[in-house]
């Protein structure tokens, strides 16, 4: 059966509904849409009617208001959901969901950013670290993981449209891409990658200077899988002409 699988940062759900988010998934009807930086609680935004289109959902906000969340919507219900990580201090911060689906495992996840300073720097560091700890302990009950969302790290070169100019800005920083190369490593097959090697596409763009126009963009939105589902992946591709937000979304297909 072959799964469509997208990924998208809104940059706030409320924002990107104005937008007309809703009329899009009414209209390409994903099997599973996993949302970053929601910036909201579910009872916060009016309107709302995601049964509608189809979809059962599954939110995990952040604890302050207006900033961070993920929800993942899926047009069959999850054998079960788990919010967060179990660790507070990103817990708090809505940054994790886990969707099971039979034997396979979907983690919406919106990495920090480090954009901000020394302190959200050192924050981000340690979260990566910790989050590759807990999905090795994670992939011995649950081998099958899809792990999607924004993890604010272009990886390679060719992910970012300006790497000489950007090699000391935090998300393109030489520990950020050597971690990256690290979860890899451990057993992750980075999906558009691995379809389109040597294909140029980004997944966001700054809002200064037109930048989305003349594609100066990053690629730092990821559909990740486990190994032993690589083989299983069709397609993989930014939806760059999709504006809801400063990202567009990701999709992937695969056999599942």
């Amino acid at each position: 059966m072959l799964t469509s699988i997208v990924s998208y940062n809104l940059n706030g759900i409320r924002s990107a509904i104005s937008k007309g988010l809703l009329d899009w998934l009414r209209q390409e009807q994903f099997d599973i849409v996993c949302f970053q930086e929601t910036k909201a609680q579910p009872s916060d935004v009016g309107g709302l009617d995601i049964e509608a289109l189809g979809y059962t959902q599954h939110w995990h906000s952040a604890e302050k208001k207006g900033y961070s969340g993920v929800a993942t919507f899926s047009k069959q219900a999850p054998d079960r959901v788990v919010v967060g990580c179990g660790m507070e201090k990103y817990d708090r911060e809505g940054r994790i969901l886990r969707t099971d689906f039979g034997d396979v495992t979907v983690l919406n996840c919106y990495f920090p950013s480090g954009t901000t300073g020394d302190v959200r720097q050192s924050f981000k560091m340690g979260f990566l670290d910790d989050f590759l700890d807990w999905v090795q302990e994670l992939r011995k009950e649950r081998p099958k993981l899809i792990v999607v969302g924004d993890y604010n790290i272009a990886h390679q070169e060719i992910d970012i449209h300006d790497p000489k100019g950007n090699k000391k800005s935090s998300g393109f920083l030489p520990e950020e891409r050597a971690w990256m190369s690290k979860w890899l490593e451990h057993g992750f097959t980075d999906a558009f990658r691995q379809v389109n090697p040597d294909m140029v596409e980004y997944s966001w763009w700054s809002f200064r200077a037109g930048s989305r126009g003349n594609n100066k963009g990053w690629r730092i939105d990821y559909q990740s899988v486990s190994e032993n589902l690589a083989g299983q992946i069709k397609a993989a591709r930014q939806l760059t002409d999709v504006v809801h937000s400063d990202h567009c979304p990701v999709l992937m297909q695969i056999d599942l």
